[in-house]
């Protein structure tokens, strides 16, 4: 368990706290907006809702917009991501309209505004003991993984990013991720892996 400094101990959550009530206030006409487009041309829920691992691998429910359809086939079975996610799905995910609603987890404490990304449940026990540290900060809405290659990285760099982070929590690292997420967010950089629209899943480490 790594020691606290006093903007981690003290500070961050209530800056999390303040900004993303202050942005939730602000974009609340545009969520609407999008929540009517995706009902319209995604249809309910409109939330996309998962249990998700947090501080301390501690489960809450992660808010998202819906960016896919519920089609199937012959069978009853839903279509690969691929062929569900539509032209204004992968608008919402490219410009991370989509991760909107987590600004509701970041005011109830689940999230921060930044920190490692929240993953499957599955995964936890697919970890080894390095990796399993991006637990012991609070999963954020970007992160220093998502500025330095977001899902165009590998598993491992991707972790190894996560826990270099989970290590190094300051204001200043924080405000300088803030700003690069804008920048990725604008030019919508590393949106998908090399074999996936977003990022393959991962199944454990190779050695």
């Amino acid at each position: 368990m790594h020691k606290k400094r006093i903007y981690e101990k003290y500070f961050k959550r209530l800056f999390d706290f303040s900004v993303s009530l202050i942005a939730f206030t602000l974009l609340f006409p545009l969520l609407l907006i999008i929540a009517v487009l995706i009902r319209l041309k995604l249809g309910s829920p409109i939330i996309f809702k998962q249990k998700r691992p947090g501080l301390n691998e501690k489960i809450f429910t992660l808010y998202k917009f819906r960016t896919m359809t519920d089609k199937k086939d012959d069978q009853g079975v839903l279509l690969p991501d691929r062929e569900r996610l539509t032209k204004f799905g992968k608008f919402l995910r490219s410009t991370s309209i989509d991760e909107l609603p987590g600004l509701i987890n970041i005011i109830k404490g689940d999230m921060s505004i930044v920190g490692p990304r929240p993953l499957l449940v599955e995964y936890l026990e697919l970890y080894n003991s390095e990796q399993r540290k991006r637990h012991e900060v609070r999963p954020g809405l970007s992160g220093y993984a998502q500025i330095n290659g977001r899902n165009a990285l590998s598993w491992e760099d991707k972790f190894k990013l996560d826990v270099v982070y989970a290590y190094n929590v300051t204001f200043l690292h924080d405000i300088g991720i803030i700003l690069k997420t804008i920048v990725k967010v604008v030019k919508r950089e590393g949106i998908s892996s090399a074999n996936s629209i977003t990022m393959e899943k991962f199944n454990g480490n190779s050695n």
